[in-house]
Order: C-alpha cells, then structure tokens, then sequence
C-alpha cells in the first residue's frame, strides 16, 4: 500500500515556477492577500518544510515500511520510482487526498495541466510510505495516535519487466 502524509505547501520545490506565476504572471505582491489560498502569497510560499522524522521514528524503528519517497523537485513521478524495484508499478489514485489550496491556485493562474502538475510540485505529498499489506493497520494505528494526517493513495502492482513505473487514475481536485 502506499501511505502519504501531507506537505503544508510548496516544501523545497517548484519555487521558480510559484514565484514566476505569483508575481509576474498574477502581478502579486508579496503581502497581497489572496482569497482563493486564504492568505497573503508571501506567506503561503514561505511556509516551512514539515519534518517528518517524529511521525515516521516508530513506524521505522519497527520496520513497518518497505521504502519512503521523499516528494520534492520531479513530484511523485520523479521521486517515487526511486525508492521501487525493476518489475513494479505504483498505482496511485488522484482523488485520494484533497490537494492544498496553493496548488490549485497556481494551476489555474499558470493553466497547468496535471501531469506537468505532477512533476513540478509536491500537489500536498509530502511523503509517501511504500508499506507491506501486513503492516497497513499498524502503520495508520501509530499515525493516528500521534495524530498524523495521512492517506492512502494507492498501492504496488507488478509491472513490465523494465523500470519502476507511476500509474495515475482518478484526478487531482482541482
């Protein structure tokens, strides 16, 4: 199963294209409110990286995952196949998780369509846990008594007998 927890925005990527569509495109100022994000665009795209390290010490120290996909520059399509095996396909599910307000925001100033979406921003993965069916309930359990947000997006197919792929169904709620 794959287990994603959220970003709280932008985290390290995509910041070339934010600051392009925020201030050329939309002509923003840094302190101009805007309703759509429900805040000031400086203070959206400043918002800090979350760190991930107290919501996953347990689920690690267990050994309850297979692998972690840091989602940064590349966004899913970029980073997951990394942590996954030759022969394999994550599956994931768009709809699965509501995507942040910013995102929507610069999809439609910058009229991006999904899939450069995806490989340009995090769209509020933060992180996603590859973990074993066995392990699925005793994850969620811990991440719920440490009270993570967290969803599941998808799961861990066979593949072709080439590279890791990423197959995407559903769409983003934009």
């Amino acid at each position: 199963m794959l287990i994603a927890l959220p970003s709280a925005g932008l985290h390290t990527n995509g910041y070339s294209l934010a600051r392009k569509l925020a201030f050329e495109v939309a002509r923003l100022k840094p302190d101009t409110y805007v309703a759509e994000i429900g805040n000031k665009i400086g203070a959206e795209l400043l918002k800090p990286h979350l760190c991930y390290a107290p919501a996953l010490k347990n689920i690690l120290a267990r050994g309850w995952v297979s692998a972690l996909a840091h989602i940064t520059g590349g966004g899913i399509p970029g980073n997951l196949p990394r942590v996954l095996p030759s022969g394999v396909r994550a599956e994931i599910d768009l709809s699965a998780w509501p995507v942040p307000a910013i995102f929507k925001y610069l999809a439609k100033v910058g009229k991006i369509e999904t899939d450069e979406l995806l490989r340009s921003l995090n769209v509020g993965v933060g992180m996603i846990l590859i973990v074993p069916p066995q392990n699925v309930k005793s994850v969620e359990a811990d991440l719920k008594r440490r009270r993570e947000k967290f969803f599941r997006i998808g799961r861990i197919a066979r593949g072709d007998s080439g590279k890791a792929r990423v197959k995407f169904s559903g769409t983003l709620g934009l």
